[in-house]
Formats: C-alpha cells, structure tokens, sequence
C-alpha cells in the first residue's frame, strides 16, 4: 500500500479533486487548513477514529481571530465531510488506507436554520435607499432577490440572452447545486430587468460578489439596519411563496432551486398558518378549529423499485414516493396540508384517522402530521 502523509494527500485532492467543484476557492482554505493541523503529518492509513475526535473537538474550541467567536460546528462538519471524501477516494481509488475513520465519529450538530424575516420597514428603507443609489443596478438585485428567491451568484450570473422578458421566465445554466434551472419572473422582477436597459446578450449585472457585500455593509450601517444578511432576502422570498398558499413543495423546490426538500420543510408551517387566516377571515376561534382539523393520520410505508412510497390509508389518491424516506415523508405531509385544508374549504367530509391506529408500527405503517414542520 502507498505511503502517503495526510497533507501530502490533501493536495493531490485538491489538485485532482478540488479544482472540479464549484467552491475550489473555499475548500482550498480547508484543505490548506487540514494540511497544517495536527493530521498534516500523520501517515494517511495511520490515521484513527481518536485522531478525527480530537480535531473536531480542538477546532469546535478554537476563535475565530476575525469574529471573537468560536468556530461555527459548521465549518467543523465541511471539514469533516473533506476528510472523509479524501479518505473514500483513498480506499477505493489511491489505495492510501484502508478504511474511513470519519465515518465512526460524531459531526458537531448542525445549528437550526437561519429564521431572520424582513419586516416591512425594513424593506421600505431597503428598496427607497436601492432606488435612489448612485448605481442602478443596486434595486434590480435586491427587487429580483424578493421576487424570485434567487441566490447572490446566480443573480450576479444572469445573461441577457438567458432571460425571455415576454413569456417571463429567466434560465440559469449554471446553479450552485449543478442542475439548470428556469426561474419564474414577476411583474415587479420583470420591471426590474426592464430599468436596466435589455440587451440582446451580455452580462446583465457588472456588479461582483465583492462590491455587494461592501455595498449592502454601507447601505445597513447607513439605515441602522442589524443583523441582515443578503442571503436572507432569499428566505425571505422562499417564506412568501408558502405564505401563497397555491403552491406545493415541489413547485417551490422548482423556483428556489433545492435539491433536497427537507430543506424546505421548516417553511411549511407558514403555508398552513396562511391558509388558516384566509380560511376563517383571520378570527382567532376560527383558527383554532381549523387547526383542530390538522390532526396526523396512518399512512403504509412500502419499498419499491423507485424508493420508498408512502401511502396515505384514510386517503386512496394520496400517497408519495421518493429515493429516501424523509423526503418521501415531506411529501405526504404536504399532500395531507393540501387535502385537509381544501376539504375544510369546500365543507367536504374528512376521514377520522382511528380506522388503522391499531396498525402502527415503524416499517409497515407511519403517522403522518400535516403539521410536523411547525414543531
């Protein structure tokens, strides 16, 4: 078996590996990192599941010199998952050792999702002081950031030829996660391109990602505005189109751009919300039943050719299948959020969910809680 030290094969990855992915830059200053740590040294194949612990728990201690914080688990768990491709491709391919120590040992927890909304002023300040910048484009990225739920990249990104102002649709070719993807455009994201002066090809932004963030930095100190990131405009948009009511899991996948939808499921409770105050015309003991109605029901978990399938028993057209059981499970909630909702709607009859109680079991038969997300 080839000897090879930990740094040693860090940067044969990054050479080999590292350039081919989307966040080369970034994950250079990890393998850099790496390669001068404590396993910088250490014979790759020598290298055990204590040595990983120990660095995971000197990292989750170290400060941050630029925040005065501790590193975020985070950054700890990137690196992790650095290491523990290296050491896959090291077993299979280079033959540098022979198993993963990663894999034995505890990533630091992930911390819950970014929850920062936008609140109504803020966004009055935000578009009043975009509008009258001394450059142009400053409202065009954050109107299309609000209205289609974009990231920074892909907007700084957008080609005039990739954007059909007439049927309202923008095409992006090359997305963070990979995949091509066509973003629909409002009438006010749409406006937004259209302030610009539409070209027939060429950049539609000359805006780069460093000149936002120094822009956005100096528009927040100016508005005494805290604790707002870019970033967060995006969930912003991702909360408003659940807050609509119309659209489900998928569809807003399909707009945002992600590829796992649990992801998205921490957003679900506001679609139920929404649609409860339009339901009852925003009384409160109306509300409440409704929600009394939004109540788990049985549903068969099953394996098949295509993944797994979750089928809602009290429901014969509703069931949901994806290649895992979580996501699978995402979509069975929404499907059962949808159904209870319309069928409250339209006064048609619900199913009480006691028929099959006495079937539950892990495998065979699942409670599904159209709620689940707002836990």
């Amino acid at each position: 078996m080839t000897e090879m030290t930990l740094k040693e094969a860090l940067h044969e990855y990054k050479t080999r590996v590292s350039i081919l992915k989307k966040g080369y830059q970034q994950e250079c200053y990890r393998v850099e990192h790496l390669a001068n740590s404590i396993l910088g040294e250490k014979i790759t194949r020598q290298i055990t599941s204590v040595d990983i612990a120990t660095y995971r728990d000197q990292r989750l201690q170290q400060v941050n010199v630029k925040t005065g914080k501790t590193l975020s688990p985070a950054t700890v768990r990137l690196e992790m998952s650095l290491l523990s491709n290296l050491f896959e491709l090291g077993r299979i391919e280079w033959g540098i050792c022979d198993d993963n120590p990663v894999l034995k040992v505890r990533k630091p927890k992930s911390p819950p999702g970014r929850e920062r909304r936008l609140t109504p002023r803020e966004e009055r300040q935000i578009i009043r002081y975009a509008h009258n910048h001394r450059n142009t484009e400053l409202f065009s990225i954050i109107v299309i950031a609000l209205e289609t739920a974009m990231r920074q990249g892909e907007i700084l990104k957008l080609q005039w030829e990739n954007i059909n102002l007439k049927s309202r649709v923008a095409h992006l070719p090359d997305t963070k996660n990979g995949t091509r993807r066509d973003v629909p455009l409002s009438l006010k994201a749409r406006d937004a391109l259209i302030r610009l002066g539409v070209q027939s090809k060429g950049p539609v932004f000359s805006y780069k990602s460093q000149g936002i963030k120094s822009t956005w930095r100096v528009m927040l100190q100016r508005l005494g505005i805290e604790d707002l990131h870019f970033h967060d405009l995006r969930h912003e948009a991702i909360s408003r189109l659940f807050e609509l009511g119309t659209l489900d899991m998928m569809e807003v996948a399909a707009i945002s751009g992600h590829k796992s939808l649990s992801m998205l499921k921490r957003y679900t409770h506001l679609k139920a919300q929404r649609l409860v105050k339009k339901l009852e015309g925003g009384k409160s003991k109306g509300r409440q039943v409704v929600i009394n109605h939004l109540i788990p029901y049985p549903a068969a978990v099953s394996q098949t050719s295509t993944g797994v399938t979750i089928r809602l028993l009290d429901f014969e057209d509703l069931s949901a299948t994806s290649e895992s059981r979580e996501t699978a499970l995402s979509l069975a909630q929404d499907q059962l959020l949808r159904r209870l909702m319309t069928s409250l709607r339209d006064a048609d009859p619900i199913p009480p969910p006691d028929q099959y109680l006495e079937m539950i079991d892990e495998r065979r038969v699942v409670m599904v809680d159209p709620l689940a997300a707002a836990c």
